[in-house]
């Protein structure tokens, strides 16, 4: 048998480095025309087909202090949501109903983009989204002027027209969750319709005394890195803070005012029941999970990374409800704008997405209870 030429060894490992480089050089000087090289064999850098979305956990109980807490991670996009409740004096307008605050931060340790001192400008629109979405009470205002297009939907009752020109509205029309027109290519909003909530969450179950008390929820989602998809993930992290939330028990003292009291105290306590006699959850309904897709020319990528979303710019994110019901659209600006057909893709890769995401999260509920 012929020995191995140790010098041959070394030319292969050289060259084997030199293609490396050579690789990475071209991904660092023309990033588009890399991956659109890896479109046309429908696979992406990392390996994972088009419209696959990337390894995804979410763990429960991830903040011992909080009320409720979870950690989301899909692929090396990493969140953290916390709860913690306090007592507040509900509004007149809504004397049984508690209320939930929603603000998602992002600190410089998540990404080298952003600079300490300086507040990230994606924050307070992912606040609003997430809003939007968890609570459900009123319809965003984007409108379209030309083809930097940019829409929020939120199909529950929307009218919206369709725009030959830039001024002039020729057809208006009624989009529900299962009617898509087959023209719906240039997408204005002319009105906001607000509509009663049907979010997952029931605001009177967190009243306590009516007129008197009820619970105010600060729900934040800290962003731990940015990775891409970062709306997806952070409400993945919030459904998992809601679901793992627990209402304290508490009573009325001689004075009227709301008393945290532990378990031991609720069991022993016989005279002044308490208010809720035992620790328990949130009954959530309909709860909404998102997938972001890029509509880069023929191609519709599922859950983009941050170098993915840096050199495509045509982004659509669509958000269903456990039933699988349409709960919005949202299409921030970009030069692209979204055919009915590449909607309808979109959605029924979200349709497959939040089956999984389903799975995940009822694997974390029953690991918590288990331990």
């Amino acid at each position: 048998m012929r020995p191995i030429d140790a010098n041959y060894n070394s030319m292969a490992t050289t060259n084997d480095l030199s293609s490396e480089m050579e690789v990475d050089a071209f991904r660092r000087l023309f990033p588009l025309r890399f991956h659109e090289r890896h479109l046309l064999e429908s696979i992406r850098p990392d390996g994972r087909p088009l419209g696959r979305a990337r390894d995804t956990t979410v763990m429960l109980g991830a903040v011992a202090s909080a009320n409720g807490s979870a950690l989301a991670k899909i692929g090396s996009t990493a969140m953290l949501a916390a709860i913690k409740l306090e007592v507040m004096t509900p509004t007149m307008e809504a004397p049984d109903e508690g209320c939930i605050a929603i603000d998602f931060h992002m600190p410089p340790i998540c990404s080298p983009l952003i600079r300490p001192g300086r507040p990230a400008e994606v924050a307070p629109v992912i606040s609003k989204q997430l809003s939007d979405t968890i609570l459900r009470q009123a319809i965003t205002r984007n409108y379209l002027v030309d083809d930097s297009a940019s829409f929020s939907l939120n199909v529950h009752c929307l009218c919206i027209g369709i725009q030959e020109k830039k001024t002039k509205i020729t057809k208006r029309m009624f989009l529900t969750s299962s009617s898509f027109s087959s023209h719906l290519y240039k997408v204005a909003i002319i009105s906001e319709i607000p509509h009663l909530s049907s979010g997952m969450i029931d605001m009177k179950e967190l009243s306590l005394v009516s007129g008197k008390a009820a619970w105010m929820a600060y729900l934040d989602i800290y962003c731990l890195d940015a990775d891409g998809a970062l709306f997806d993930a952070a409400l993945l992290s919030a459904v998992g803070a809601l679901s793992h939330l627990r209402i304290p028990v508490v009573s009325l003292n001689d004075d009227g005012r709301i008393v945290l009291l532990s378990d031991d105290n609720a069991v022993a306590m016989k005279e002044n029941e308490p208010v809720n006699k035992e620790k328990r959850k949130l009954n959530l309904n309909r709860v909404p999970y998102s997938l972001t897709c890029i509509l880069h020319k023929n191609y519709i990528l599922a859950d983009p990374t941050s170098e993915e979303e840096s050199i495509m710019e045509t982004f659509l994110t669509v958000v269903l409800d456990s039933s699988f019901q349409l709960v919005s659209l949202n299409k921030p600006g970009g030069p692209g704008l979204a055919h009915t057909s590449a909607i309808q893709d979109c959605i029924i890769l979200t349709r497959q997405r939040v089956g999984e995401l389903q799975k995940i999260l009822n694997e974390a509920i029953s690991d918590m209870e288990i331990d």
